[in-house]
């Protein structure tokens, strides 16, 4: 076996560390805030674009200045880590957080509002990555690396359902600048309890030079894909702009991938996505993040609009996908982590979530919360919180810990931009689906209260229409996980070549992992 192989494998691991519990609290409540702060603020738009007088052309800014600088600079962020040490990464990007939460809670005016999301952005694609690879590197037992992947799972996977409650919450009886401020607690305690608790392992730092060519394509690359995703919602596929930012984004990544190729030190080097059991989970996570978040968005709509439910009451019916995701993830991928392979919980998790995705093409106005909602939401938070922890898990496992900042990067990047292409694709197929109704029944509705009914059942014809796609991306995903990911179990010890020609192992199946 070579040495590459031998360290990605962890063969000599150093002791584990005393404090890596308690480090996980702080890590987890960091997870959270970030998590929370991607639906919490959706909740409270419409009264902050009231205040600060933001027109509706403009509004989407709010979500969009975060997401592009998020999404554009994960890859950036990874490396940040890997190079200043991951505890350092994290304690800044979290104190940068509360700082750019402060701003956007104090905002007087959209400009100020803007900026601060962007920050908001810019130390979040820092922290995120941090946050992923301190639990790499920390956890290196295969049973408590299925735990503690199972609380992150849980939290990544939750935690945006958590943020439509409170969210609710303080718009309703508070104000909306508390879903700002609400990050700096969450920000300070985490990044206290980080400082003194987290013990980084010794070595694992990579101080190569950084790559500023590569930083350059990728953050342009990674910004265009976003923004063309994002304009494509609200000024449709066909709009000059739109096709540009694609065309502008396939040349860029190209390069991108061109350059690293050959680059001394790259800022993404090509064995950590080419091996195939990472490559797999990066695609398949992706893809269920687009058949997630748009879902998250339409019944979000569906509740509030079609149902007449209040913000707080929307949050607390999405409960039992939260119940659902922590059950699958704690209980299920935590339990079966170490007994099969991961394949085995990523395939069948997907399809139970395609399953409750399946209910929910039912839909119509009149819907049953507690015969259809619920047990479809239950199924689908039960399916993804299955596979999210061992796909969480095996992003970072066998990887080198030199490169663990921009492997967990990757695991974010796959998120944001299945995130932005999920909220515009599915939007664009529902919104197309409820034009197509509106002109065909229309004409047969005379009095208004009729044609308000044909615009609420083309709204939920739209809905339903965008939900099978989300079906059919969900059993890809799992076709995807079923033949990709090969590797098996922790806790045997096959191991077979990546063919890479890195010498890192395709299927790591020992107890110990890197790091």
């Amino acid at each position: 076996m070579s040495e590459t192989a031998s360290k990605a494998l962890g063969a000599p691991a150093a002791s584990p560390d005393a404090g890596r519990w308690k480090a996980l609290v702080f890590i987890a409540l960091a997870q959270l805030m970030v998590v929370l702060d991607a639906t919490i603020v959706n909740i409270a738009l419409p009264s902050a674009q009231q205040d600060l007088g933001i027109s509706d052309g403009n509004r989407q800014w709010v979500v969009t200045a975060y997401a592009l600088a998020f999404g554009g600079l994960l890859l950036f962020g990874g490396r940040i880590a890997d190079l200043w040490g991951r505890k350092k990464a994290f304690v800044v990007g979290l104190g940068g957080f509360a700082v750019a939460s402060a701003l956007g809670g104090a905002a007087t005016n959209e400009a100020m509002m803007f900026g601060a999301r962007a920050l908001q952005g810019v130390f979040g694609a820092l922290l995120a990555p941090a946050a992923l690879s301190l639990l790499a590197v920390m956890f290196t037992d295969a049973k408590e690396r299925a735990k503690a992947f199972g609380i992150y799972g849980a939290i990544a996977g939750g935690g945006g359902a958590v943020g439509l409650i409170l969210g609710g919450f303080l718009t309703e009886y508070l104000d909306w600048r508390w879903t700002f401020f609400v990050n700096i607690p969450f920000a300070i305690v985490a990044a206290a309890g980080a400082y003194f608790v987290i013990r980084e392992p010794e070595g694992g730092r990579n101080r190569s030079p950084l790559d500023i060519p590569g930083v350059i394509l990728s953050t342009l690359g990674l910004v265009a894909l976003v923004y063309g995703f994002t304009r494509a919602e609200s000024e449709g596929w066909s709009d000059s702009v739109t096709v540009g930012m694609f065309v502008a984004s396939a040349v860029l990544l190209a390069t991108f991938v061109i350059v690293e190729s050959r680059v001394k030190a790259p800022l993404l080097p090509l064995r950590v996505i080419t091996e195939r059991n990472r490559g797999g989970v990066y695609l398949s996570l992706g893809l269920a993040i687009i058949a997630m978040f748009g879902l998250f968005l339409f019944l979000t709509y569906y509740l509030q609009i079609v149902k007449g439910y209040s913000p707080v009451k929307t949050g607390f019916a999405f409960l039992p996908m939260i119940v659902g995701m922590i059950t699958g993830s704690t209980q299920i991928g935590t339990r079966l982590m170490t007994r099969v392979a991961p394949r085995l919980l990523m395939g069948p998790g997907f399809l139970v979530a395609a399953l409750g995705m399946l209910l929910l093409t039912r839909l119509e106005i009149g819907s049953s919360y507690a015969a259809l909602l619920l047990p479809a939401m239950l199924l689908l938070g039960l399916g993804m919180g299955t596979a999210f922890m061992p796909a969480m898990s095996l992003s970072t496992q066998g990887v080198e810990p030199r490169d663990a900042g921009v492997a967990s990067a990757m695991v974010n990047t796959s998120q944001q931009v299945g995130g932005a292409i999920g909220t515009a694709l599915l939007n664009t197929i529902a919104a197309s689906a409820t034009t197509a109704y509106v002109a065909d029944h229309i004409a047969g509705a005379t009095s208004r209260s009729q044609q308000q009914l044909v615009q609420l059942e083309a709204m939920v014809q739209g809905y339903t229409s965008a939900i099978w796609f989300a079906v059919g991306i969900l059993v890809v995903a799992a076709a995807i996980a079923l033949t990709f990911v090969n590797a098996g179990r922790p806790g045997s010890t096959t191991v077979t070549g990546s063919g890479s020609g890195e010498g890192v192992a395709d299927e790591v199946q020992i107890p110990v992992v890197a790091h």
